[in-house]
């Protein structure tokens, strides 16, 4: 039964979802809460390993949700799931879009669709921010060490981003800074 429901969970937030990983994670983090098959602390630590490991992040976090609920079939089932409507459709639109580009129609969807598309990635960074720099909620309390690390970190890897870093030097940066400071705050507490 699990494996149903892992298949036509995942089946249904790659369908519905356009603008790929990121637009998906609202939904994935709603229907993993929902179905109860993680913390939402876990969900967000797992959304920071599957942004540095390689391969698409929707397909790392099925994969993840689904060992995780229903070991190495479920995994199967979940990125099955996920992944098999773009697949469809992109074999579908492939076979048309040369032919309709110049719709009308063609042109109001995709143009419709675009802002959609910021608006699902602007929600899952919004999601994500709160409980990265508020675990626990907006309180007098969560603007402690940790708080004022997370700050300096992301405002770091945002200005070297501009300077065109490359994103492997940013993740390792990253990382290497998220250590040090766990480490530091151990010391200091």
């Amino acid at each position: 039964m699990i494996y149903l429901k892992l298949f036509l969970t995942f089946l249904k937030i790659g369908a519905f979802t356009f603008g790929g990983g990121y637009a998906m994670l609202p939904l994935m983090q709603e229907a993993v809460l929902a179905n109860e098959w993680m913390s939402e602390e876990a969900m967000l630590n797992f959304i920071a390993v599957a942004e540095s490991t390689p391969g698409p992040v929707a397909i790392n976090m099925a994969t993840y949700i689904g060992i995780e609920t229903g070991g190495v079939f479920g995994a199967c089932c979940a990125t099955l799931g996920v992944v098999l409507p773009s697949f469809v459709i992109i074999l579908i639109v492939a076979g048309f879009y040369e032919k309709y580009k110049n719709s009308f129609i063609v042109k109001g969807c995709m143009k419709g669709l675009r802002p959609v598309v910021v608006g699902l990635i602007a929600s899952a960074v919004i999601s994500l921010g709160l409980g990265v720099f508020f675990p626990s909620g907006i309180t007098l309390q969560a603007f402690d060490y940790s708080f004022f690390c997370s700050i300096t970190i992301f405002a770091l890897v945002v200005f070297l981003a501009f300077k065109k870093v490359s994103p492997i030097l940013l993740i390792l940066i990253s990382a290497g800074l998220g250590i040090a400071t766990g480490y530091a705050e151990k010391l200091i507490i």
